[in-house]
């Protein structure tokens, strides 16, 4: 059975379809201003913290705290939510990803617990990892057979695992295949967007005491890492979102977010692949965001930043930027050119960009 369709039956879903949606039409570079953005909140629960979406096909998927994960079918703009707990625990989870085949979740903290969609009719737990250290921040799929989550360091080197049997199985990569971690370095569980991939290139950014960009071209099988300009020094300081429009021009942000006014240090740009970093808009706006997204199609010029404080947006790729709304979000994902979807504190919204 598709296992997309037993996730809907685990979410008591009678039907969920898993087609293009109509409107995800090819939009010419420079062919909208984006001058404004009306938000439509679809889903609203105080206690819920969301940090993590996906859009699945006709659907979109979430993962938030108190064991909660849902979804939401743009089709007939329905919900259909559950819990997963581990015996007595209630997981908070950061991370989601999908193949065509399954639904991923991840949560912070010990025991780790990777959860996908199974055959039987309830979640399966793919992955679990006791250690104190263990926390989780992100995770994505380069293919519907190989994907990958990324974790503080439990050792000398952040944490990485890797499935190359569709999810099925995840094995946690040596030390000795990764860069030495620097003490105080780790990443924020902030949007699950501190990993970006490109075909079979992949890009993490970490955080904290310094802020760097870890690079593999061959889907995870050997790493190098960057140095970036951020802000660092601080546990809450440095890199907190990533993402690359082709495979070799990126965007990173971050900041401190005890500090959310401080816009100088928290947005650069590359050109080469993430090699090496230049500082954009400094000192102006926006200040700390904790979620990056390039509006597609656009040639790498149009990008949305959002956080707590509100939703800015480029026009000239990164180089100056301006607010379109004070409303907060931790993270966003683009359905097309001009819809996004964007999660929060105790709500998920529908973003229109005019």
């Amino acid at each position: 059975m598709n296992r997309l369709v037993v996730f809907c039956l685990i979410l008591i879903f009678s039907s969920c379809k898993n087609e293009k949606d109509a409107e995800n039409k090819m939009q010419q570079k420079g062919t909208k201003d984006f001058s404004s953005v009306e938000i439509q909140t679809i889903l609203e629960e105080d206690s819920l913290s969301i940090r993590a979406i996906e859009i699945i096909g006709n659907n979109l998927a979430f993962a938030a705290n108190k064991g909660t994960f849902g979804m939401y079918s743009f089709g007939d703009n329905t919900w259909r939510t559950n819990t997963q707990k581990y015996d007595s625990l209630v997981p908070e989870y950061r991370a989601v990803a999908a193949t065509d085949d399954d639904f991923f979740m991840l949560s912070v903290g010990s025991p780790a617990l990777l959860y996908k969609t199974g055959d039987s009719g309830a979640m399966e737990l793919v992955y679990k990892e006791e250690n104190e250290k263990a926390f989780y921040d992100a995770m994505t799929f380069w293919n519907n057979k190989e994907g990958i989550a990324i974790g503080d360091p439990t050792n000398n080197c952040i944490s990485i695992i890797i499935t190359r049997d569709g999810g099925r199985t995840w094995k946690k990569l040596s030390c000795d295949l990764l860069p030495e971690v620097i003490e105080g370095e780790a990443a924020f569980a902030a949007s699950n967007s501190n990993i970006a991939i490109k075909g079979d290139k992949t890009w993490i950014l970490s955080g904290g005491m310094t802020s760097r960009v870890y690079f593999s071209p061959d889907k995870g099988a050997t790493w190098e890492v960057f140095d970036t300009p951020l802000l660092d020094g601080k546990a809450t300081t440095g890199g907190y979102t990533m993402d690359f429009y082709d495979e070799n021009f990126g965007i990173i942000l971050g900041g401190d977010y005890t500090n959310p006014e401080g816009n100088t240090g928290n947005k650069a740009i590359t050109t080469d692949g993430g090699k090496t970093w230049e500082l954009i808009a400094e000192g102006e706006e926006p200040g700390y965001k904790s979620s990056v997204r390039f509006i597609p199609n656009t040639g790498g010029e149009k990008i949305i930043a959002t956080g707590f404080s509100g939703i800015s947006i480029s026009k000239d790729s990164g180089e100056t930027w301006e607010e379109l709304s004070n409303e907060g979000f931790y993270t966003l994902r683009f359905k097309n050119d001009s819809v996004a979807y964007a999660a929060g504190k105790g709500r998920i919204a529908k973003l229109t960009f005019r």
